[in-house]
């Protein structure tokens, strides 16, 4: 079974999770920050590996897709 791609809200994503933000930046979530730049409703989802280092700020109530692995 391949894997698939699931909407949820932003919110529900936690650090290990891989994602997609604006159907187009994929990332595998490293960590959360909470209320970016000081705004409530916002997160950040960071990416930090040896091979990039990427912050994808996002609404918290924003669509975002999660990768289902297979036999999920």
């Amino acid at each position: 079974m391949p894997e698939t791609w699931k909407t949820v809200r932003a919110d529900e994503i936690k650090p290990g999770d891989t994602i997609r933000v604006r159907g187009e930046h994929v990332l595998s979530v490293a960590r959360i920050e909470n209320e970016f730049m000081g705004r409530a409703g916002m997160l950040a989802f960071i990416e930090d590996s040896s091979e990039r280092w990427f912050k994808a700020p996002t609404p918290a109530d924003a669509e975002v897709e999660i990768l289902v692995p297979p036999n999920a």
